[in-house]
């Protein structure tokens, strides 16, 4: 039955809000070269009226003007209709486009906290102090255990810092003693020199020879 009616079992895709606009801009055009045409005629006419007189000649072509003006004014509004047609079509596409962003949005924002619900979910904060005060006391202890072991076993605790000064005097004046003796000893004859060395007189300067004249 539905092929005796001329109807198909398939439906045809609805035109989308942009090929509607395309449409639409296609029809302004066809419109615009159709109203350059009325305005090439409108030319002629003009030229036309300049050169006759007044008479029934020059109202013949004036009342053919009229009429191709008045066929522009109609194409000229019916392409402004059709341009605010395409601008509202342009701004519903718009904000179609934006709020199919502002959902994408949505979507993964609910997704994203989903994930970190999910997340902080498997957190316990009381783990965290726990571990948090763990930390403490093992810092304390590593503190305790580097003093200890910086500790100085060498010198005792009772010493008096007066003691220590009149010992390091000492000691710098046992210094200064021992390098007194030890220039002594450097200034003193050796024991093994019985007694001083004899001078050996330097042998005379030989007479130059006698040259003989022969």
């Amino acid at each position: 039955m539905n092929r005796i009616f001329g109807s198909s079992a398939s439906k045809k895709p609805k035109a989308s809000l942009q090929d509607a606009i395309a449409s639409t801009d296609a029809r302004v055009a066809s419109i615009e070269v159709k109203v350059r045409k009325l305005d090439a005629e409108l030319m002629r006419y003009k030229e036309q009226m300049s050169k006759l007189r007044n008479g029934p000649g020059k109202n013949a072509i004036q009342q053919r003007a009229l009429r191709t003006l008045k066929q522009k004014k109609m194409y000229e509004a019916q392409i402004a209709q059709l341009t605010q047609q395409a601008f509202n079509m342009e701004s519903a596409a718009l904000t179609t486009e934006n709020l199919r962003n502002t959902m994408a949005t949505v979507d993964a924002m609910q997704t994203a906290n989903k994930e970190m619900r999910k997340q902080y979910g498997k957190i316990d904060i009381d783990k965290i102090e726990n571990m948090h005060y763990d930390m403490e006391d093992l810092l304390e202890q590593a503190n305790e255990i580097q003093e200890t072991l910086a500790r100085s076993y060498e010198v005792p605790d009772e010493i008096d810092e007066a003691d220590l000064e009149a010992e390091l005097d000492a000691l710098a004046l046992e210094e200064e003693e021992e390098g007194t003796s030890y220039l002594a000893d450097l200034n003193k004859v050796p024991d093994f020199i019985d007694e001083p060395p004899v001078e050996v007189p330097e042998a005379p300067e030989r007479p130059e020879a006698i040259k003989t004249t022969g």
